[in-house]
């Protein structure tokens, strides 16, 4: 189908239709056979059954009023339907596509609007007209073919009963439309003309009316499309379907021309129109009326995408445990959604094409490199119609129906609320080779934590951005952005989970190319978390303004930065306190920042004041000592380019579920450079009346002393380590380490420490 007309209610292509045929005089048919010879009697009355419903009459189409039409001048070709030993040729091979027919379409179509013009109805004038050009047998029946789906419109009145039906040749030509019958009599007269072998074919179709899964055993015959004899072979063609379609809700019709029913493979004609007569199936082994009837419903664009059917065999489904299973085999790259709802009357209720957006809470559709598997999980018991619908990935717009199922579910599931999927799959998508992602863990569509954590893996081919969604039924976004912390590293991508409510969740996953900074990003997967057990508190959720670079990775790696004592993005700290170590390779001038997630109880000091850090030989340590329990982001920057801002490297989580509250570092000034190291004390705030003893390296000092009431001066050792010890300082709020470098008369500050009062 083709996706050109929006979201309508349409049903599908028309069955129903009756044509008098009183007065007609008839050539004789070419004989089939001996047992044929009934098809051979001229036609007196035909009317079809669920159309002479609907129109008020109830006549039915009998198998012997099915006729057939010899070319002139050659009224004794004998006419066989090739039986089950005769291999038959393919569509395929006729032609490659009806690209072909591009010059006799033009001129079909142009020659159509200039007779309809002069108001010619004349079946022969008409004929003459359009296959003026047609250099072929072939191009003739395609030349009548296309002038019927253009010309002639569907008699909606008429099968509704409003109007009387139009079904003979003079009326459906001087009207512009008439019933299935209108449009395979017209047919066969005008191929009777070109000199092509014809016949009309009664049988039942799944159009119009057709309830899915119906019998059709005692019902009549419905409707009427035509067989062409090519190349020593019968083919079969629809021209009533191939026009359009009924849109049921608005009662009109709708053009569409669908290639599909012209010269159709009988083994895909057979999904939709099953004929009285065995032989018109044209298959080696022909089916039953009742394998018709269970058959799943497959439209021309379920074909037209080359899809295959692996289960189930049938379209009516019935739940186990509170599901179903479905599986469609593909051989090029298909993008598929569905819809379930309440059971309704009639097949062809509904919209024919569906945008990729909607309710698709009720069960989950994944995608592997040739299958789409969609496990259904009704929310109650009841019947349901249940459609699929596709589209190429190459091709944009609206997804259109390709099959329908019938779904009866006795007892639901337990309730599962699932999260709705706009990007229409679940798991790693098909095509996530091409952009760069080789596999997941855990793998499949789905995971489950019994601790509300989870850690997701992506192993890449190349180095790649990410980004990731998380989304609950329950939860706001604010709140799912804070569950979140990725880790993108050149042939790995990362995403911790943290999970606040019970239930299901949608993670997201969007890629693009490392370098290709302006390029999009692109829906890689989709999964489906599942909270079973203990959740995680809000004031355990990752920081609010942690960045996409969590943990060393990518960015850090071009920084020069190396070595990290934590691979990974969350750094537990159980006693309050934790170093995080990195060599800097490129000497980069770097800072770091602590953020709580969370406002905890009040401190006495900033926070920047629990983060120290130290920087000597190219190695680095990040020291923390937290205030308190919680979650807190430890911020890395660096200044790539002399005299250029100071930009993200990456961000560190740090969880610490320590009672105690650290007590912070002493407060750092700008004298304290690259090289200096502090080792006794560590804390920045001291007992006023214990001794101290101070050790620190400060590479190319000439004096370092500790300044409080009074001036402790410290000594140089051998190992370069200045030390000395401190006499309690009754008194003094503070103590400074101060520094002589010869830069200045005065000696520099290098920290501060406070000093506790004593009680």
């Amino acid at each position: 189908m083709s996706a050109e007309v929006g979201i309508q209610k349409f049903s599908f292509p028309f069955t129903r239709a009756t044509r008098q045929d009183e007065g007609r005089v008839h050539v004789k048919a070419p004989p089939l056979a001996a047992a044929e010879a009934e098809d051979q009697r001229p036609v007196a009355k035909r009317q079809l059954s669920s159309e002479s419903a609907a129109g008020g009459s109830a006549a039915a189409v009998k198998k012997s009023a099915v006729r057939t039409e010899e070319p002139r001048g050659d009224p004794g070709t004998r006419v066989v339907v090739k039986g089950p030993s005769a291999k038959r040729k393919k569509r395929k091979e006729l032609f490659a596509s009806t690209d072909v027919f591009h010059r006799v379409d033009s001129h079909v179509i142009r020659a159509g609007a200039e007779l309809k013009e002069k108001g010619v109805s004349d079946v022969a004038d008409i004929v003459r007209g359009i296959a003026c050009v047609a250099a072929s047998p072939l191009e003739k029946i395609r030349a009548v073919w296309l002038w019927l789906c253009h010309n002639i419109e569907y008699d909606v009145s008429g099968y509704m009963g409003r109007s009387e039906k139009l079904s003979s040749p003079e009326d459906v030509i001087a009207s512009g439309r008439g019933v299935c019958s209108g449009y395979s009599g017209l047919c066969l007269e005008m191929c009777r003309l070109l000199g092509i072998q014809c016949q009309e074919v009664a049988g039942h179709s799944k159009g119009i009316g057709y309830r899915q899964g119906q019998c059709l055993r005692e019902v009549k015959s419905d409707h009427l499309w035509n067989a062409v004899f090519l190349e020593g072979q019968w083919f079969l063609m629809d021209a009533c379907w191939g026009a359009g379609r009924v849109d049921v809700e608005h009662q009109s019709f709708v053009k569409r021309l669908d290639d599909f029913y012209f010269l159709t493979e009988p083994e895909e004609f057979i999904e939709s129109h099953f004929p009285d007569e065995e032989r018109w199936q044209l298959l080696e082994k022909p089916i039953t009326l009742e394998d018709f009837q269970r058959r799943v419903f497959k439209t021309s664009a379920f074909f037209q995408m080359g899809l295959s059917l692996i289960r189930p065999l049938h379209s009516h489904l019935f739940t186990e445990r509170g599901e179903a299973s479905i599986s469609l085999g593909f051989s090029q790259p298909v993008a598929f959604t569905y819809e379930m709802t309440p059971q309704r009357d009639f097949l062809h209720c509904g919209a024919l094409e569906r945008k990729e957006s909607g309710p698709t809470s009720s069960g989950l559709l994944t995608l592997s490199r040739r299958r789409m598997d969609l496990r259904v999980l009704p929310p109650a018991a009841g019947a349901y119609d249940l459609r699929l619908y596709a589209r190429p990935d190459s091709a944009s717009g609206l997804l259109s129906w390709v099959c329908s199922f019938t779904l009866e579910c006795s007892e639901p599931r337990s309730a599962e609320e699932i999260p709705e999927n706009p990007y229409l799959s679940w798991g790693l998508l098909p095509g996530v080779k091409a952009m760069g992602v080789v596999a997941a863990e855990p793998g499949g569509e789905a995971a489950e934590t019994e601790d509300g954590r989870l850690e997701l893996r992506l192993k890449t081919s190349r180095s790649l951005m990410m980004l990731c969604e998380l989304v609950h039924p329950k939860l706001e976004a604010g709140v799912t952005k804070r569950c979140l912390a990725c880790q993108i590293q050149p042939d790995l991508l990362t995403c911790n989970v943290a999970c606040p409510a019970p239930g299901s969740y949608r993670l997201s996953v969007f890629v693009r190319d490392y370098e290709e900074t302006d390029g999009r990003f692109q829906n890689a997967a989709n999964f489906l978390l599942r909270c079973r057990g203990r959740t995680v508190s809000q004031d355990q959720l990752f920081p609010p303004d942690l960045s996409s670079w969590c943990g060393p990775g990518t960015r850090a790696s071009e920084a020069g930065l190396c070595e990290f004592s934590h691979q990974g993005a969350l750094v537990s700290a159980p006693q309050g306190k934790c170093n995080i170590t990195f060599r800097n390779r490129r000497d980069l001038e770097l800072y770091a920042t602590l953020n709580r997630a969370e406002e905890g109880p009040a401190s006495a000091f900033p926070l920047a004041r629990h983060l120290f850090s130290t920087h000597v030989d190219g190695k680095v340590t990040l020291s923390a000592s937290l205030p308190g329990p919680g979650t807190y982001r430890l911020g890395l920057y660096a200044r790539i380019a002399p005299g250029g801002d100071f930009k993200p490297v990456c961000d560190f989580v740090l969880r610490n579920v320590c009672e105690r509250n650290r007590l912070p570092f002493p407060h750092v000034y700008a004298a304290w450079k690259k090289g200096c190291v502090l080792l006794e004390p560590r804390a920045g705030l001291l007992d006023a009346s214990s001794r101290l003893c101070f050790r620190v390296k400060v590479p190319g000092a000439r004096r370092v002393c500790v300044v409080g009431r009074g001036r402790t001066e410290l000594q140089l050792n051998k190992s370069r380590v200045w030390e000395g010890e401190v006499s309690g300082e009754e008194g003094a709020a503070q103590l400074k380490l101060v520094a002589d470098s010869g830069d200045s008369a005065d000696m520099a500050v290098l920290m501060t420490f406070d000093v506790r009062k004593t009680e």
